[in-house]
């Protein structure tokens, strides 16, 4: 069976898929979080690495997300809010300055947990790709994320760059500014998606 029917491919439905993925990733939103994991991982994000495994995770999401989670016995909900708690505790460690993520200070594990997941591949990235099934073809959506994946790639590898021009100050308020900004999406997730519970 053809996964991907490349017979339907349309720029105009790329470009759509490829700008609303890049706005819900928001890679570059993500700059001083990730200087921040970088720090914690000895200086070093493989990010082939993350730009791989969050590649796969959305791939994997596109084509077989809903049957994944039914056969775990969860639904989208659920995993919306386990990823709103992780996003919750990054957010705090930026606006509050104390280390509640621990790693192991191996930039393998660090670059899928928490950078492919939930950062770049989060909840609403693998929610957004499963409604964009709706509306669009999977092969323009298949290289929509192929795009955004080699947009990731770029940022993880420029972050020294990034973080030299904008200096300490400058990196310090965009810290704190974007971890008040993700506590708020962590919140809204968190809040849109529990009210599911129970029922």
């Amino acid at each position: 069976m053809q996964l991907v029917d490349f017979g339907q491919i349309a720029i105009k439905e790329i470009l759509t898929v490829s700008f609303t993925l890049f706005a819900v990733i928001d890679i570059v939103g993500s700059v001083p979080i990730l200087v921040s994991l970088r720090n914690k991982m000895g200086g070093e994000i493989k990010s082939t690495h993350a730009t791989i495994a969050s590649g796969a995770l959305m791939i994997l999401f596109l084509f077989i997300g809903k049957q994944f989670l039914d056969l775990m016995g969860l639904d989208i909900q659920s995993f919306a809010v386990a990823g709103s708690i992780v996003i919750f505790i990054i957010g705090l460690e930026m606006v509050l300055g104390h280390d509640f993520f621990k790693s192991d200070g191996n930039p393998k594990s660090g670059s899928v947990v928490p950078i492919a997941f939930p950062l770049i591949a989060g909840s609403g990235t693998l929610t957004t790709i499963m409604s964009l099934k709706a509306n669009y073809n999977d092969a323009n959506i298949f290289i929509g994320i192929l795009i955004n994946c080699v947009v990731v790639y770029i940022v993880l590898k420029s972050l020294k760059w990034i973080e030299s021009f904008l200096g300490v100050n400058g990196m310090t308020v965009i810290r704190k500014f974007f971890g008040v900004i993700l506590l708020a999406i962590a919140v809204k997730i968190f809040g849109s998606n529990i009210s599911h519970f129970g029922k």
